[in-house]
């Protein structure tokens, strides 16, 4: 089965959180069960072309993080409540699915592993979590200009460095106010080793070989900090990865370690 026919057989839903927010997603393939969550800005549909290529060996489940898309926004946010946002989604994949979190949704996914998420992943895979002073600088910033009513601005000043087209920008500008909700889940951008030393779960950190040099540390210090990790670089990409370059990687790692998982 292509693409094409795996997104003509998307099934659309919603779960509701721990506490009443309505969370929308896409699920589609066949397989093991694997719930992406998306980085700052991203909904289901940032995250669907990646889905659609792991959507030929798993099921995948991809979701609007409170907020975004089709999501509710029951406030006062907080970090914990996206932990119970993502622990309905889970449940709602069913059985023990994987996770894979790209940029502030894997600093989420490992967040929430370390406060103890329930149904706890057979395995999980992050692509450039950005732990670093540099990525903490720009959500504050960014957060700042939010609080003084300036969203255009906040959003310029997140996208600085971004490789996205100038023209696809208006499209977010009804995301902006959540990337304060990012900046909590980032914190300070230390990698905060102590806290994810309760991760159990095998993880694959990816980073790009043309990021810079702040994020490819980041993901060699997010590496050591956690119990049960390895590091992989893909030559040539950036923060924002190529989907089909990413795939195979995931779809390997993934396939291995539910292997090795089911042989224990």
């Amino acid at each position: 089965m292509n693409e094409v026919d795996i997104a003509l057989r998307r099934l659309r839903g919603r779960v509701t959180s721990q506490d009443g927010t309505p969370i929308a997603y896409e699920r589609y393939g066949d397989g093991p069960p694997l719930v992406l969550v998306g980085g700052a800005l991203g909904t289901a549909a940032t995250d669907r072309p990646l889905g659609l290529l792991l959507a030929r060996r798993f099921s995948v489940l991809a979701y609007d993080r409170r907020g975004r898309g089709g999501s509710g926004d029951t406030g006062p946010y907080s970090v914990e409540r996206e932990f119970e946002d993502l622990a309905a989604v889970v449940a709602e994949a069913g059985g023990e699915p994987a996770l894979h979190g790209t940029g502030t949704g894997g600093a989420l996914v490992l967040s929430a592993l370390a406060a103890g998420l329930p149904a706890g992943p057979v395995s999980v895979s992050v692509y450039e979590p950005p732990y670093s002073a540099e990525a903490a600088a720009r959500h504050r910033g960014a957060v700042a200009l939010l609080d003084r009513g300036r969203r255009g601005a906040a959003l310029d000043l997140f996208l600085a460095d971004s490789t996205v087209p100038a023209e696809l920008r208006p499209g977010v500008a009804e995301l902006a106010h959540t990337l304060a909700y990012d900046h909590a889940v980032l914190g300070d951008g230390t990698v905060p080793a102590r806290h994810l030393a309760r991760v159990h779960a095998r993880v694959l950190v990816v980073d790009g070989g043309a990021s810079p040099a702040g994020a490819r540390r980041a993901a060699r210090a997010l590496t050591a900090a956690l119990p049960r990790a390895r590091h992989r670089t893909l030559t040539g990409q950036t923060h924002e990865v190529a989907p089909h370059v990413l795939a195979p990687v995931l779809e390997e790692f993934l396939a291995e370690e539910r292997e090795t998982s089911e042989a224990a």
